[in-house]
């Protein structure tokens, strides 16, 4: 504890630098394409439209279009996702202290596709943006209190089975979204590609969404994060120094699900973000949540955002970027799991 409160200022340094990575990966992704524009005209077309002056007569009309209203909000979108999934991926594992634990492997993201892919089916237009969020926020957190109750034994939470409840309720609904796409019929295909993860056709309306979950998101768990700090010696030390741990692992429980169901439902299904990026800054930055906050958020967004930019601009055809991240994230998963078992990591 002393050692937390020794080094509790923020690594503004290494936020600074992240910070500016970021900002120069989205101008560089938003040159990249079919249509090929320099970093210096994507820069010039934003400041435009942001001051809400004309273009530079030199440039083409086209690039303003290409990089504000088809580009930018796919960008911007998956930037949002992956910092909000590396922050719920911290959320979770801090709450539950399991280094496995993540929105992806408790279920939450299966439970807020099962959500999403009924609204999808039923046709559901009576909130227009909202009834697919709306839907996938509460098969979210319905599925995070059935997998919470099947770990629990006499009131305590075993996080050992935890992952496995994860892994159970995962399996019956994604039975459950099978069933669904053979309801679909027509519509099956859109329900695929959309379980597979993917930003194509993101507008701005997507990325206001997005920036809602992720603003509150991000502000609510660094305003817990010295509470997630001392819950981490356990829940006799954490009562006895005034955090009511029942109460605040409720509130980020269903904070990460939210954050979690509005991803979902912009992005489909987009696993791992939420394990990889909290445990590659725990290296950099140690175990403090007041540091792991902030630094994950951008290292996720950054992590997705190249992933992005790769399946859409690099590869020959456009993979799904769920089965991407599936990759990259299934091998990591495999080495923190063995790692688990060899060291009893908690």
């Amino acid at each position: 504890m002393t050692d937390l409160n020794h080094h509790n200022s923020p690594p503004y340094v290494l936020i600074m630098a992240l910070s500016l990575v970021l900002l120069l990966g989205i101008i560089v992704s938003a040159g990249m394409g079919y249509l090929a524009i320099t970093p210096m005209e994507v820069a010039q077309v934003i400041w435009a439209k942001v001051t809400g002056t004309s273009l530079p007569p030199g440039l083409d009309p086209t690039f303003g279009y290409v990089v504000w209203d088809v580009r930018l909000p796919r960008i911007l979108t998956a930037v949002l996702v992956g910092g909000s999934l590396a922050v719920a991926g911290v959320l979770f594992q801090a709450i539950l202290l399991n280094p496995l634990a993540d929105p992806y492997t408790l279920g939450v993201s299966s439970g807020a596709a099962f959500g999403a892919s009924l609204a999808l089916i039923i046709n559901i237009s009576f909130i227009s943006l909202y009834s697919v969020p709306l839907f996938a926020f509460v098969g979210a957190v319905a599925t995070l209190f059935v997998v919470l109750a099947l770990a629990s034994v006499d009131g305590r939470l075993g996080t050992n089975t935890l992952i496995l409840s994860g892994i159970i309720v995962a399996a019956i609904l994604s039975a459950g979204i099978g069933f669904i796409k053979h309801l679909a019929d027509e519509q099956v295909a859109v329900i695929i590609f959309w379980l597979m993860g993917s930003f194509a056709s993101r507008t701005w309306p997507h990325v206001l969404l997005v920036l809602g979950a992720a603003i509150a998101g991000l502000l609510i768990a660094f305003y817990y994060s010295r509470d997630l700090n001392i819950m981490a010696l356990g829940q006799r030390s954490s009562d006895s120094l005034g955090v009511d741990t029942a109460r605040t692992r409720k509130v980020l429980l269903v904070v990460g699900s939210l954050v979690t169901a509005t991803c979902v439902s912009v992005s489909g299904i987009i696993g791992f973000i939420g394990l990889i990026t909290p445990h590659l800054m725990r290296f950099i930055v140690g175990p403090d949540n007041r540091k792991l906050v902030p630094v994950s958020f951008l290292a996720g967004a950054i992590l997705l955002l190249g992933a992005d930019t790769l399946t859409r601009a690099v590869l020959p055809s456009e993979v799904p970027i769920g089965v991407l991240t599936a990759l990259i994230g299934g091998p990591f998963f495999c080495y923190i799991f063995r790692k688990k078992q060899l060291h009893g990591l908690s």
